[in-house]
């Protein structure tokens, strides 16, 4: 019987994929990497706070008592998300909307040393040896095409390799975060800490554009059609990691959610009219079969 945290993990990836295509469209409409970077936190934190208000209300529970330790690891998490988010949206103006998502799964093996050091959380050696296999398909996409340099050397993997690490410190901030609250259901765990997250991540950005680009803002706000939904499908996918890393090592969540590489080239084919190389795909594939073996063996 597969785990309920691998059926959240699958969903919350399928809908991160829409997410992000939606914030590839947005750099078409004249937003900045900012201005996206913001919509995804500014119309998401109002529904996180209503869903966790409803649910106080209809179990008659107070709000849990928070400490330092779960606010340092809602600030960590946080901004790290706010940069990663940040380098994704460049990225794809550098890459094709598969590999731009791909280059982000660097993350994977970085979450499993952040989960030791940070969490004392270790992976097995089974699971580690899945997410070696995802990196070597990480590893294959990272070649820039022509002249058969590495893309360690070029801006693409540059943003790549930043947003990686920071999306995998983001989701051991998440994890911690959400160990903190002393509750038996890891969903109002993980919409308590969403709720905290996407709070901070708004007053953050609202904060640094307001300073750094004025009116950036209010074309968000123009553009809430768009925007909007960005919020809605950002916050569905973060409860979805947020419940998963309430039930499960997040080194495992990640890799598992290395399933989004697949997503996004259905995306980039069907949408963007993207096309990957043989490279690229093999790489792809070799992530699949990371996939498959970490469900296995977990």
């Amino acid at each position: 019987m597969i785990e309920p945290w691998v059926l959240v993990a699958l969903a919350a990836a399928a809908v991160q994929t829409v997410r992000f295509a939606l914030q590839k469209s947005l750099r078409g409409t004249g937003l900045s990497s900012g201005g996206a970077t913001f919509s995804r936190f500014i119309f998401a934190a109002p529904i996180a706070l209503a869903v966790t208000a409803v649910w106080l209300a209809l179990r008659g529970e107070p709000l849990p008592a928070t400490s330092l330790r779960f606010w340092t690891f809602v600030a960590i998490g946080g901004l790290s998300q706010i940069v990663a988010t940040m380098a994704t949206v460049q990225l794809f103006a550098e890459r094709n909307f598969a590999v731009g998502v791909a280059f982000t799964k660097t993350e994977t093996i970085l979450v499993v040393l952040f989960s030791l050091v940070l969490l004392g959380e270790p992976v097995a050696p089974a699971g580690l040896g899945a997410i070696l296999i995802g990196v070597v398909g990480v590893m294959l996409l990272s070649w820039k095409t022509g002249g058969g340099r590495l893309a360690l050397f070029n801006r693409a993997s540059g943003l790549g390799l930043v947003a990686g690490a920071l999306f995998g410190l983001a989701a051991i901030g998440y994890r911690g975060a959400t160990l903190e609250i002393a509750n038996d259901s890891a969903f109002f765990r993980a919409v308590v800490t969403l709720a905290a997250v996407t709070t901070f991540q708004s007053l953050a950005m609202a904060a640094y554009l307001r300073m750094a680009q004025p009116g950036e803002m209010t074309r968000v706000a123009k553009r809430w059609r768009v925007t909007s939904l960005v919020g809605v499908t950002g916050m569905l996918g973060s409860l979805g990691w947020f419940v998963a890393f309430a039930l499960q090592n997040a080194a495992y969540v990640r890799a598992l959610g290395q399933i989004e590489l697949v997503f996004s080239l259905m995306v980039s084919w069907f949408l963007f009219k993207d096309r990957s190389t043989r490279r690229e795909i093999v790489g792809m594939v070799l992530l699949l079969v990371s996939i498959v073996v970490l469900v296995l063996v977990t």
